[in-house]
């Protein structure tokens, strides 16, 4: 009798653990597929269009007003406004940017304004001006979406503080690939001191890569001062 009560004893202890091991199964289960689903729905909310997710994080979508421009200022010598118009930018603020903590160049915070990075030129002193802009936001396009349409003898024009204005001729525009090094390598050549002044547009084009969080090209245009 004690030999049968021990082995029943021991059959109900073994489908016990089966079942108990079964119940956490099933809740890990049930956890991971929660997980997988809130996370597809949550990716969905925050980058509903992948080709204006800004890769430095949040940025302002708000549009600037005709009083904003108008009352915008800067140092005499300093660039104010750019306009091109073949893709529709005009008279669009020109905001100073410098280095970032991780030693990239930065960007304005609004995507419709440009930036000038204060460690190059200024419009009349020679030498390389740089100028970089987001291609758009979570919703909307930004200020260089269209920049890969430039062609060679498209004007940029860039207005100082002190009014004075000032063309340059589309020279070159070309994307490189980030993953194949080639936009680090056109970025050194960007910052080389040319003959003629140089304006160097700058944004990120292609395809949002998701597991490095940025864009997979960097487009690049090169406009030299008109003289004549």
């Amino acid at each position: 009798m004690n030999l049968k009560t021990r082995h029943w004893g021991r059959i109900a202890l073994i489908v016990a653990g089966v079942l108990v091991a079964g119940l956490i199964l099933t809740f890990f289960l049930r956890v991971m597929l929660w997980e997988k689903d809130y996370y597809e729905q949550k990716k969905g909310s925050e980058r509903a269009l992948p080709e204006h997710v800004e890769i430095e994080g949040v940025v302002d979508e708000t549009p600037i007003t005709e009083e904003q421009i108008v009352e915008y200022t800067v140092a005499p010598g300093s660039p104010r406004y750019l306009t091109i118009g073949k893709i529709d930018v005009s008279q669009a603020r020109i905001i100073q940017v410098g280095t970032l903590k991780n030693g990239e160049m930065g960007t304005p915070n609004n995507i419709f304004d440009a930036g000038w990075y204060n460690q190059t030129n200024r419009p009349g002193e020679g030498g390389k001006i740089i100028i970089d802009g987001h291609n758009g936001g979570p919703t909307k396009s930004g200020i260089f979406k269209r920049l890969p349409e430039l062609e060679n003898g498209d004007i940029v024009s860039i207005e100082r503080g002190d009014g004075m204005k000032f063309d340059y001729r589309v020279v070159e525009s070309v994307s490189r690939e980030v993953k194949t090094g080639a936009a680090s390598t056109e970025m050194l050549k960007a910052f080389q001191t040319p003959n003629v002044e140089t304006v160097v547009l700058i944004t990120c084009t292609g395809e949002w890569l998701e597991n490095e969080s940025t864009y997979s090209q960097r487009q690049f245009v090169y406009a030299e001062l008109v003289t004549e």
